[in-house]
């Protein structure tokens, strides 16, 4: 037993993708992170699938549309933590192991001052932002439910996704994997437990989530502090090292601005799908959950992007970042378009797996064949995102993003709703709409742009 958490906790596991075969780095860092994230949609999937068919559907549109409130916060803190995550992949690729140690003490330092804040303007603004979605009546005491013991819980969250990313930027994405399935099988079980056995409702899901979260930021914490690595963390060094926040704040703020303000933005466009009634929220919630499956292995490879391109340009090798930037966006693709074809083709009964309800089923099939022959187009703005990322321009991808699903997207809903068709359909198209402007628009860019380290790695 004592030799297998030795094996699991304290033999270091990093990865330097500096040499060897690209695809091989790229697919062996991507499969544990997809696997690992299709265990989390499991889990989120098991709360929208319990309280669908155990609670209620007004309990299963509340889980279902909280989630740009939940990413409000959370996509901030992994904007945030994405600066971390660079400057760790740049200073590991360029063999400067003290330096790595100085941003991993000051990452977690700073983990633990933003959990404490998370904490308490998670819980405060929760009316605010189920009155900005225009939430029905009858879903808002669910919704107000699992959103206040979330947020209050959401410390665990943050340290795990701050403790695998510090793994991950050093090539080591199979442990992060392990943590989140352990975790997600958690979840499954309390799931049931609470909502089945005792009776607690939207509350008990949510409860669930938040233990489940807990353990895996004990598990990555263990890691950390029992591996031989050179991310390595020592409990008497834990404070902020001046140069390393910096790096860390000027990468990360546009990142987590990005983010955050994309989550903003996504209450609004939530707001006009709750306009309708609740069997399109209930459609529209189960869509989504079949979208995120549908995304993850782009969302994956591009963060197999962002810490491959780091390595390899804190080597000062920008031929093979680039070269691997290809390669991730062609397996994207191909990816992408296998997943995407059975979905489309039995929609209803995927959606029918969330909720049983005619129209629901009607709404979730209608959004799923309109929606996702445009997925393509996702893994353009991912892939070359995380690659910008890797190379520490993080302002780009902020501007793009936010012209393109902040700016364009609000712009469209509004002339769509009060000039053309305020009918659910056309009001969907709004993500497809800003897919295409951001994909155009980093597809310029990126081949424009110079990759390079700057002054990151020669400070």
């Amino acid at each position: 037993m004592a030799t297998a958490a030795k094996k699991l906790f304290g033999r270091r596991k990093d990865v330097d993708m500096t040499q060897g075969s690209i695809f091989k780095h790229l697919f062996t860092f991507a499969v544990p992170l997809l696997i690992g994230n299709i265990f989390q949609q499991l889990y989120n999937m098991v709360d929208t699938w319990v309280v669908g068919n155990y609670v209620s559907d007004e309990a299963f549109s509340a889980v279902g549309t909280v989630g740009p409130i939940t990413y409000l916060l959370i996509g901030f803190f992994l904007g945030f933590s994405s600066g971390a995550s660079v400057v760790i992949s740049q200073f590991y690729g360029a063999k400067r192991y003290d330096k790595v140690h100085d941003a991993v003490h000051t990452a977690i330092v700073m983990t633990l001052v933003l959990s404490a804040v998370f904490t308490v303007v998670g819980v405060l603004m929760v009316p605010l932002m189920l009155k900005l979605m225009n939430t029905p009546e009858t879903v808002v005491p669910e919704a107000a439910e699992y959103l206040t013991i979330y947020f209050a819980g959401i410390t665990g969250l943050l340290i795990y996704n701050m403790g695998s990313g510090i793994l991950r930027a050093v090539g080591d994405s199979k442990r992060p994997f392990y943590f989140l399935l352990v975790s997600a099988l958690t979840n499954i079980v309390l799931d049931l437990v609470f909502v089945l056995v005792f009776d607690m409702g939207v509350g008990g899901v949510a409860l669930a989530t938040v233990i489940a979260q807990g353990i895996s930021a004990v598990l990555v914490l263990i890691t950390l502090f029992r591996t031989s690595s050179c991310v390595k963390l020592h409990f008497t060094h834990l404070r902020l090292y001046g140069d390393m926040l910096g790096k860390i704040v000027k990468l990360g703020i546009p990142a987590a601005l990005q983010m955050a303000i994309t989550s903003f933005s996504n209450v609004f466009v939530q707001s006009y799908i709750n306009y309708f009634d609740k069997y399109a929220m209930g459609g529209w919630t189960a869509y989504s959950k079949i979208d995120q499956l549908i995304l993850l292995p782009m969302q994956s490879l591009a963060l197999a992007s962002t810490t491959f391109v780091g390595q390899n340009l804190g080597k000062g090798n920008e031929q093979r970042a680039r070269k691997g930037v290809r390669t991730a966006l062609l397996m994207s693709m191909v990816s992408t378009v296998i997943l995407m074809i059975p979905v489309m083709i039995f929609a209803e009964y995927a959606v029918g797996f969330f909720n049983k309800e005619p129209a629901v089923i009607e709404f979730g099939t209608l959004f799923i064949h309109w929606l996702s022959p445009f997925y393509v187009l996702c893994c353009i703005n991912q892939i070359y995102a995380g690659a910008l990322r890797g190379s520490g321009n993080t302002t780009a991808p902020m501007i793009i993003m936010l012209v393109s699903f902040v700016g364009f997207r609000q712009a469209y809903l509004y002339v769509m709703k009060n000039f053309i068709s305020n009918t659910i359909l056309p009001i969907s198209m709004s993500y497809p709409a800003g897919w295409l402007v951001c994909s155009t628009l980093m597809l310029i860019y990126f081949h424009k742009a110079k990759l390079s380290r700057g002054r990151l790695v020669k400070d």
